[in-house]
């Protein structure tokens, strides 16, 4: 029996500042076994998401009610290569605390670009090579790094706004979730699970249908996300095989699920 009910695909876009509605910020949710459909942001609101707004709304989806499984297109954390050049603990809520202190992209009126530029925060004090890439990045071929900015298909943007707001869910919701691997590969019972995601791992799996690209992307992990819940191999995905050393340095870069 599946340990989640409810699965969220939720493709991400670091474009602008926290508080502009953004075409490529889209939410899909499926609950028990009925496929997943679109959530649009409260009524009354904008006509596009957020990324204040889906933190805030993914912070009470996730207090209540049953556990869900959460997919995430952007990075979770950074080479290994940034933690040795800047001598960070491997430990990741240190990580996000340490890179919120130099890039406060959840603060309004803030971008990546402005940060980039020197107008907000200190990036200039945490900074990476493009050619810097994650253990799973290399494993799934075509990811490019979170470094790699200015690139069509490039996470690095997206990463780099979306970091301050897991810290944001962390701090929220505490116990109540589970950040894969960095709290550990086997999430307890009784709590959600958000993870790392990259849809073009499943995007040519499933048809369109009249979707943007962005909505085709938080669809397709929704859906595999519950099917992979639904047939028994989450707990697969959930291990992949690694090398005891890749592990360790898999807990302290992330991972990308299903990426083998």
């Amino acid at each position: 029996m599946s340990a989640f009910s409810r699965f969220i695909g939720i493709d991400y876009s670091g474009a602008r500042t926290p508080d502009t509605g953004l075409p490529g910020l889209r939410v899909y949710l499926a609950e028990g076994d009925a496929p997943p459909v679109e959530v649009r942001p409260p009524s009354g609101r904008r006509r596009h998401w957020t990324r204040r707004g889906i933190a805030e709304w993914l912070a009470e989806r996730l207090r209540h009610g049953p556990p869900a499984l959460v997919g995430i297109d952007h990075g979770f954390s950074f080479p290994l290569r940034y933690f040795q050049k800047y001598k960070l603990p491997p430990d990741w809520a240190a990580f996000l605390d340490d890179f919120h202190r130099h890039w406060p992209t959840d603060e309004d009126d803030t971008t990546v670009d402005w940060v980039r530029a020197g107008a907000r925060g200190n990036g200039a004090a945490r900074t990476g090579d493009r050619r810097w890439r994650r253990l799973c990045e290399t494993r799934a071929g075509s990811a490019k790094s979170v470094f790699h900015f200015d690139v069509q298909g490039s996470v690095a943007k997206s990463t780099h706004a979306g970091l301050p707001w897991l810290r944001y869910l962390r701090h929220q919701l505490g116990a109540r979730v589970h950040f894969w691997p960095f709290d550990g590969w086997d999430a307890p019972p009784g709590r959600s699970l958000i993870v790392e995601v990259y849809p073009s791992l499943w995007r040519a799996d499933w048809p369109s249908d009249g979707r943007t690209a962005d909505q085709h992307d938080a669809h397709v992990v929704a859906m595999w996300l519950q099917q992979a819940s639904r047939n028994g191999t989450l707990d697969f995905h959930l291990h992949p095989a690694l090398t005891p050393e890749e592990r360790a340095i898999a807990e302290i870069e992330g991972w990308i699920l299903g990426v083998a």
